[in-house]
């Protein structure tokens, strides 16, 4: 038996080295999880105040991010969805490309998520409508 194929190493090595960036960001996703999940949003002091809610008491889209994503964390699933349910959605979403991501660094191809300028405009409105709609009276339910 000879050694082993230096091409095939060089492929392997090369292979590996695709995923890093895919597995670097899962890393600090995972590290930011674990602090949030750690340390409770809950609990007042540990994270600064939003700015936009200190300064004119409306709530922005990422308000109750945190506390969404400690519960997430936690497991529990309805308080996630309660305290933040687009950022909860986009916990789903971020798994599914990040998936999709690592699967095409493996097989050698790049990540090239093209969306037309309706589908940016469309979560444009999204964001607003939601910020809007957590901010009046009948939307108090997807006010944190």
């Amino acid at each position: 038996m000879g050694p082993p194929d230096q091409g095939d190493q060089v492929g392997r090595r090369t292979g590996w080295k695709r995923l890093a960036t895919p597995l670097g960001i899962l890393a600090a996703v995972t590290a930011a999880f674990a602090y949030v999940g750690t340390v409770d949003p809950n609990d007042p002091g540990h994270y600064p105040v939003c700015p936009l809610l200190k300064v004119t008491g409306v709530l922005c889209p990422g308000c109750g991010g945190l506390r969404s994503a400690h519960a997430f964390i936690t497991g529990d699933l309805g308080a996630a969805l309660q305290a933040n349910a687009i950022a909860t959605v986009g916990y789903f979403l971020f798994a599914a490309v990040w998936v999709l991501w690592l699967v095409r660094a493996w097989r050698g191809k790049p990540l090239r998520i093209a969306l037309a300028p309706a589908w940016w405009w469309g979560v444009g409105a999204v964001l607003l409508v939601f910020t809007v709609v957590r901010n009046l009276p009948f939307g108090s339910a997807l006010a944190p």
